[in-house]
């Protein structure tokens, strides 16, 4: 696991990338001090085609958001501050969310301000019962960054998205699972039990075929109905040609498990 000012990163031998935020003593916050970490470990672990990205954080909070105290410290040049967290973590965002495999958030305790665009970001959002939501921007006199207005409107909709920024209350586990920000909630002593046997489970899987259904959910909704079936063809036309589409169809006529090699 390498590391750097409380980031930590891998990639295991079953290529699960792991990314952990790992400084509980600061609520995991983002600052010019760990963000050129983070997209190092971005970077890093993309690098190393992963079959599946874990994002996790250690503490009792997930991430309380940016770093306040270095907002303050910034005084009249807080716009600056901002631009140079920005100008590196929003391209690094960027590539993390367009990655072709499958994201887990583990959201293992409170997540707020910018935490939301990485906590949201995931294919799959797990959360712990003792999770709770805050945007926090309007608390503070900002407005939202690194996608949590995306992320968040994507989840559960423009306007109350809109409702939960502006109002900044605390959203705990179950609201946030019955308004679909997040897609499941354990109990915090399962949580990673749970996000294992997911891991698992799209390790198992064909990357091919997972890639395809990612790009059509993401880049889908803008084409009209005659480009979106062309792409859907192509997409098909390419998983097709792999290794892991022969052996899936072999496996379903034999009625047995598949193994998929990612070829």
């Amino acid at each position: 696991m390498a590391e750097m000012n409380g980031i930590e990163w891998n990639l295991d031998a079953q290529a699960v990338g792991r990314i952990v935020l790992n400084q509980p003593e600061h609520h995991n916050a983002l600052g010019l001090k760990n963000v050129p970490a983070l997209v190092k470990a971005i970077d890093e672990v993309l690098a190393g085609q992963p079959r599946v990205i874990v994002i996790e954080a250690r503490g009792p909070i997930f991430c309380a958001g940016g770093d306040i105290r270095e907002f303050v410290n910034a005084g009249d040049q807080l716009d600056e501050l901002v631009d140079e967290i920005l100008n590196q973590l929003v391209p690094a965002y960027i590539k993390l969310v367009q990655a072709p495999c499958p994201i887990i958030t583990v959201v293992g305790g409170p997540v707020g301000g910018a935490g939301l665009g990485l906590a949201l970001c995931g294919d799959f959002v797990l959360a712990s019962d003792t999770m709770k939501l805050r945007t926090g921007y309007a608390a503070i006199g900002l407005s939202p960054d690194v996608g949590a207005s995306y992320f968040l409107a994507r989840r559960v909709g423009a306007l109350r998205a809109q409702q939960w920024l502006m109002l900044s209350d605390a959203i705990d586990s179950q609201r946030c699972l019955a308004a679909g920000a997040v897609d499941h909630v354990f109990p915090f002593a399962e949580l990673n039990a749970a996000a294992q046997t997911l891991v698992e489970r799209l390790c198992a899987s064909a990357p091919a075929s997972l890639a395809a259904m990612k790009r059509l959910s993401q880049e889908g909704p803008s084409l009209s109905l005659q480009a979106y079936l062309s792409f859907e063809q192509q997409l098909l036309k390419a998983c097709a040609r792999t290794a892991d589409a022969r052996e899936g169809t072999s496996a379903f006529v034999a009625k047995r498990q598949p193994m998929f090699t990612g070829r």
